[in-house]
């Protein structure tokens, strides 16, 4: 089923690289951006966290939060947080629920992998409705930055 702008935001109980169960609701009254990425250590992937970490006070600025939901496991994911110093959650899709139910999973990736996450970026505001989303069929492109900044600053 196929994401759409204002439609209530899929429900999610994932755990962070902290071994802290983390759900949708935990975010109730803030707006929330949620970045799937294939798979932690890749290039892009790193590219992409690394844009969010050196700009993160842009988006508290905008009164929203982060999350990267990938289909690594927590412990892969708490190396590549430590390493690259996110300051945000990482949170591991492991069984691929929530990017199924955000229609963001690849049919087919590199090196004959299945269901591996696909990038992509959703802003759920505060009443838990997607307010934007944008699901990239090429891993090798990330998310359009300006147009999530401009989305939480209409969301203010």
């Amino acid at each position: 089923m196929a994401i759409t702008v204002g439609q209530a935001a899929p429900d999610f109980k994932l755990f962070n690289t902290e071994k802290k169960e983390i759900s949708l609701s935990d975010y109730k009254g803030k707006n929330l951006v949620i970045l799937f990425f294939p798979l932690a250590f890749t290039g892009v992937c790193t590219a992409e966290l690394c844009n969010i970490r050196d700009n993160y006070n842009i988006y508290t600025s905008l009164n929203a939060e982060v999350v990267g939901i990938s289909i690594d496991s927590l412990f892969s994911l708490g190396k590549f947080k430590a390493e690259q110093s996110y300051n945000f959650d990482l949170l591991s899709d492991f069984n691929k629920t929530t990017a199924e139910a955000y229609d963001s999973l690849y049919k087919t990736f590199g090196f004959g992998m299945i269901g591996v996450t696909m990038r992509s970026a959703f802003v759920i505001d505060k009443n838990g409705t997607i307010q934007y989303a944008e699901i990239l069929e090429d891993a090798g492109k990330q998310p359009n930055y300006d147009a999530i900044k401009a989305c939480l600053e209409g969301l203010n």
